[in-house]
């Protein structure tokens, strides 16, 4: 299991006093709107009792495992980063997926076929009626997205780098509409074509280009008519087409290894997919669990309520992103991060993919105009490479809690902030804590055997990480 290491040896030279000084072996680091601290460590005090309302941690009640973090890995990010420099193209992808000089990402999410986020609309078979997919084929990855994928890879470690997997639409042939976009569903005698379409993707994948498949989805906002690639399923249709078909083509194909997620879509009709899915015992036994975006609705309760229908069933977010393409890079972006992960964590959620890793300078390039703000975002003219609050924000999360971690029970603290706790598995306890509001706030935090006296800046972030337990 790695270790939570620096981003760089500046990071490094700063945090090595506090390292020695702090007792016992506690650190900070913090991300702040008005003192310019970037993931700066900070030093903590040990008090004897605790002077202002006190954070409580309890490392013996422990609730969901943690899958990890990471990002989209789209077309349009790919083609980005292509427009730098070999080595700073290298930069941001390390500065993601580095186990030591990263932010801890070991996820990855990709399309089958194309989405909103490629540079134009394609299949990886786009002949009409093949119904035995003779004609199936990676080539359309290979430009732009096979490289990246293979970067994150072989930079993350193949054993810690999980891939998922999702579609926006079949082929066009195969749909009522005729189109990948606008809707449309699945042509009923096409659904076992489209089944071994997964099938066919994990074997090329494997056999073509040595990558693995952790997890797909069954499909991206089944829900959703877009004007970009889209395809509509109602919860009883995605039922089916998982029961029926794609459940029993990646059994017979021996693929049981690779994870199913229904739903991927918005916490307004979670529970309605989970219902008609993981309700149905004949689905659910090829199901992993769910998927989860944030667009819509912020009842983060509604996975507490799933969780407690289907405990043996992770629910994993797995898409978010700041819509519109304006205004890219705000303070507010961040902290939005950071607001929607604490709710949904707290709420059973077993980890985060963000959406796309890096864009440009216009929240791009997307083939229908639908601009979004990123993490890391690249003017493409003048090859300036913005690292934007979210990515600190984000990285108070993944740098510090490591796969397979157990959220902890924290209590208590000031009502102005949230907090959210963490045992990770080589013994070292996290704690993060936000402050959205205009004013600094006094806390203490308590875990066992110690206590410490915190202040945390208006609009910031810190992280709290015990180095050994």
């Amino acid at each position: 299991m790695k270790k939570s290491a620096p981003l760089n040896a500046s990071v490094l030279l700063m945090l090595s006093p506090l390292l020695a000084a702090a007792a016992p072996s506690w650190t900070m680091v913090e991300t702040a709107r008005d003192t310019g601290h970037l993931l700066t460590p900070v030093e903590v005090a040990p008090i004897s009792s605790a002077q202002a309302p006190a954070v409580t941690l309890d490392p013996t009640e422990q609730f969901q495992e943690i899958i990890g973090f990471g990002g989209a890995l789209t077309e349009s990010s790919a083609w980005v980063l292509a427009q730098l420099s070999p080595e700073k193209r290298l930069e941001v992808i390390r500065r993601y997926y580095d186990p030591t000089d990263g932010i801890g990402y070991t996820l990855a999410r990709t399309h089958l076929n194309s989405s909103d986020f490629s540079l134009s609309m394609w299949a990886l078979d786009e002949t009409p009626g093949d119904y035995e997919l003779h004609d199936f084929t990676l080539e359309p990855m290979r430009r732009w997205l096979m490289p990246l994928l293979h970067d994150a890879a072989q930079i993350a470690g193949p054993e810690n780098f999980k891939l998922l997997v999702s579609p926006w639409s079949p082929p066009a042939w195969m749909k009522t509409n005729f189109r990948m976009d606008d809707g449309g569903s699945l042509r009923g005698e096409y659904a076992p074509a489209w089944a071994n379409y997964y099938v066919k993707f994990v074997e090329a994948m494997r056999r073509e280009e040595n990558l693995n498949v952790w997890a797909f989805t069954v499909q991206n906002e089944p829900e959703a008519k877009q004007v970009w690639e889209s395809c509509l399923y109602t919860p009883e249709q995605e039922r089916n087409f998982v029961r029926d078909h794609l459940g029993p083509a990646l059994a017979r194909a021996g693929l049981t290894d690779v994870k199913l997620l229904a739903h991927d879509h918005n916490r307004d009709i979670l529970e309605a997919h989970a219902d008609a899915t993981l309700g149905d015992p004949a689905t659910a036994k090829y199901l992993w669990g769910l998927g989860l975006h944030w667009y819509v609705s912020n009842d983060f309760a509604v996975s507490s309520r799933v969780h407690a229908k289907y405990p043996d069933k992770p629910i994993l977010f797995t898409e978010g992103c700041w819509e519109g393409g304006k205004n890219l890079g705000r303070w507010e972006h961040g902290e939005g991060y950071a607001h929607q992960m604490i709710g949904d964590i707290s709420n059973w959620v077993c980890g985060y993919i963000d959406w796309n890793i890096v864009l440009d300078q216009r929240g791009g390039p997307n083939h229908v105009g639908n601009f979004c703000d990123a993490p890391v975002l690249v003017n493409t003219t003048t090859k300036e490479i913005t690292y934007t609050p979210a990515f600190y924000y984000i990285a108070h999360f993944s740098k510090f809690v490591q796969p397979g971690a157990r959220r902890i029970a924290s209590s208590g603290g000031p009502a102005d902030l949230q907090a959210i706790a963490f045992a990770n598995p080589d013994g070292s306890l996290v704690t993060i804590v936000l402050n959205e509001t205009d004013a600094a706030v006094a806390f203490s935090l308590s875990a066992p055997g110690l206590t410490l006296a915190c202040s945390i800046p208006a609009h910031a972030i810190q992280t709290y990480h015990s180095t050994s337990q």
